[in-house]
């Protein structure tokens, strides 16, 4: 496993050792991310009884089609989930960052041939949760900063350029997709910081992302957007089936929500997995152990 570390790695040979570090290590990592995420969906679900959402809709209570039962059943719970969306996101926004590192130092210490606990990784991710979080509140406030301007400059650009409402259509949508690509392309260059500022590198950590991924911005949107794709089917396929079969009620919002953690974790180790193979190839953190391990011998 350390020999994979010590390397870099072609696209294929990336979504390879992500899935073997998932397969050998799932169920630290999923505990780490049910033990901090975990309380934030118990408040959820203790929420929606409370407001008299049913745990477990029973099809065919309504006296209509099955179809309009599980229609009604989807529908029972949508407002109250939507009220406490914000709450819930609030405290992700905390805890997420720690999640993520969590994981990140779990594979660091699997590259090193080093043991861990759940509860070790969590609490070396606390270590540094002031920095984390603030250089995650850093990036989202440059992200709004950039938003905000981009759409006035978008707004004055169409009034001015386009007047016949055709070419106007045409000219709205290329200039979307090239400001959304634009936000992509940014993040996936600075999508980094969080790992440098975990391991001290910096902060907010978005001068190391910028030089981390230089090269390599096409390569590492394209590993994005696969593991994107991955779990995105992997969401849709849990949360289709689900919401078929149990509505809005509360037992389909904690499976959703366990699927959420799966997500968390697959998409956290194919970070940790990226940002070493950049490591080496921007680095020469291969080279700099071979070094260290001639020295020791």
């Amino acid at each position: 496993m350390k020999d994979q570390f010590g390397r870099q790695k072609r696209f294929s040979e990336i979504l390879d050792h992500t899935f073997q570090l998932l397969k050998s290590n799932f169920s630290t990592f999923f505990l780490v991310c049910l033990i901090l995420l975990g309380p934030i969906y118990l408040i959820e679900a203790l929420l929606l009884l409370n407001s008299g959402v049913s745990f477990f809709r029973e099809i065919g209570t309504s006296g209509g089609s099955w179809f309009e039962d599980v229609m009604s059943g989807f529908e029972e719970g949508v407002g109250v989930s939507v009220g406490m969306n914000n709450v819930m996101g609030l405290l992700m926004i905390f805890l997420g960052p720690v999640a993520a590192a969590s994981i990140l130092f779990g594979v660091h210490r699997i590259k090193n041939g080093e043991t861990f606990t759940a509860g070790s990784l969590i609490k070396q991710a606390f270590a540094r949760f002031v920095p984390l979080v603030g250089s995650s509140f850093i990036l989202g406030a440059i992200f709004v900063a950039i938003f905000i301007a981009v759409f006035i400059v978008f707004t004055i650009a169409v009034g001015i350029m386009f007047t016949d409402p055709v070419s106007a259509l045409f000219g709205v949508l290329i200039l979307l997709f090239g400001i959304f690509l634009g936000f992509v392309l940014l993040f996936t260059r600075w999508g980094f910081y969080m790992a440098s500022v975990a391991f001290k590198e910096g902060f907010p950590g978005i001068p190391q992302s910028w030089r981390l991924t230089k090269n390599n911005t096409w390569r590492v949107f394209g590993l994005f957007l696969v593991i994107f794709l991955i779990t995105g089917i992997i969401y849709a396929a849990i949360d289709g089936v689900t919401a078929l079969l149990l509505g809005n009620s509360v037992l389909y919002m904690i499976i959703i929500n366990l699927a959420t953690i799966l997500i968390t974790v697959i998409n956290a180790v194919a970070y940790s997995v990226i940002y070493f193979d950049l490591k080496v190839r921007q680095d020469g953190d291969d080279l700099k152990e071979m070094i260290d391990e001639y020295q020791k011998n």
